[in-house]
């Protein structure tokens, strides 16, 4: 078990769940947009969000969008120490610094800073900015080049006497890569870890290459929070978190949809059925039915599906629904809708 960072009430490792973090696509000085995605992030069960600081003059900006939202914010730096510091001073209780391109000017006031305002420093090595000379001491071995990043970064801030308010990254477009490097990473350090694939891409691909590294990393115990990049809105991220941690068991989080792949068995569509009823889905409250099942006919309906809390299966009149494997009743598909609403407590 990793030691433990708290942001803002917010806790990170030490047997925390797992956390859902996403990346504002808005840029700061559209203070407005930043505030709707924070708002939006939120609602889809967000816990932090990066946003970047590409200026420090966008300081008072980062503050009035932190004053403006109860969602935690992490300042994503880049190159310049001082830019850090302008973010502490405005507020943000987490910074995220990348080592490959960090410059050591006022790296130690930076350290200074975060002591004084109680703020934590997440490393953030990424693959797309490796220095010659990580690459060279890991005589290109990109995994080992990462971690030597995150290494050399780490061994800064405790030798500059931080040592607890830490989190550690290491990220690539390659899955193998990025397991790799964490796995090293997570052998060395007992400070949480932050998780992921970056510039994983968007659509299928992107989601099933955040879902394969990201799954592989917690099926190990690595990781403590994660983002799933893709380039797709920030809520997608957050939903597609959510649904990796629902499939390993580790949270549960809205409502697991649990649908056949249909066969020539099938008494309807089942892909047409999902798109009438899933915003009614998205409208159960939180608990009230954790999984639900929509199947093409009888032998997948109650049978394999029992299980299901609430379920609905196809029928030659029509479909059978079903609660916690009972049946209670057959109905009409336009008789659905309002079924789904009562027998789901979904908010009229």
């Amino acid at each position: 078990m990793s030691s433990q960072v708290n942001i803002q009430g917010l806790r990170i490792g030490g047997g925390a769940p797992v956390r859902i973090e996403s990346m504002l696509k808005a840029p700061l000085t559209n203070l407005e947009g930043c505030i709707s995605q924070c708002e939006r992030l939120l609602a889809a069960g967000c816990e932090m969000a990066r946003v970047a600081l590409p200026d420090a003059g966008l300081g008072q900006n980062l503050n009035k969008l932190i004053q403006g939202t109860a969602l935690r914010l992490m300042a994503d730096i880049h190159f310049d120490p001082d830019i850090a510091i302008a973010a502490m001073i405005n507020g943000c209780k987490s910074v995220r610094i990348n080592p490959g391109n960090m410059s050591t000017y006022k790296l130690a006031e930076m350290i200074k800073a975060a002591k004084d305002y109680d703020v934590v420093i997440r490393i953030g090595a990424n693959g797309g900015s490796l220095g010659n000379f990580h690459m060279q001491k890991a005589n290109g071995d990109r995994a080992l080049a990462l971690f030597y990043a995150v290494e050399e970064q780490a061994e800064i801030l405790i030798n500059n006497n931080f040592s607890e308010n830490i989190i550690l990254s290491a990220k690539s477009s390659n899955v193998p890569e990025t397991i790799r490097a964490n796995s090293l990473i997570s052998k060395k350090y007992n400070y949480p870890m932050h998780i992921g694939i970056t510039e994983a891409g968007f659509g299928t691909e992107g989601i099933v290459k955040g879902a394969v590294g990201i799954g592989n990393m917690l099926s190990q115990g690595i990781g403590d929070t994660l983002r799933v990049s893709l380039t797709d809105e920030p809520e997608e991220e957050v939903r597609a978190g959510y649904a990796i941690l629902n499939a390993l068991g580790l949270r549960e989080h809205g409502v697991n949809i649990i649908s056949c792949p249909t066969c020539g068995r099938r008494r309807l569509d089942v892909k047409e059925l999902l798109k009438v009823i899933e915003p009614l889905i998205n409208e159960i409250p939180e608990g009230a039915i954790k999984n639900f099942a929509v199947m093409g006919c009888e032998v997948n309906g109650p049978r394999e599906a029992k299980h299901a809390d609430f379920g609905i299966a196809g029928t030659p009149n029509g479909v059978v629904v079903f609660k916690k494997g009972e049946i209670i009743g057959t109905f009409s598909i336009e008789e659905l809708p309002e079924i789904v609403r009562k027998q789901c407590e979904v908010r009229s």
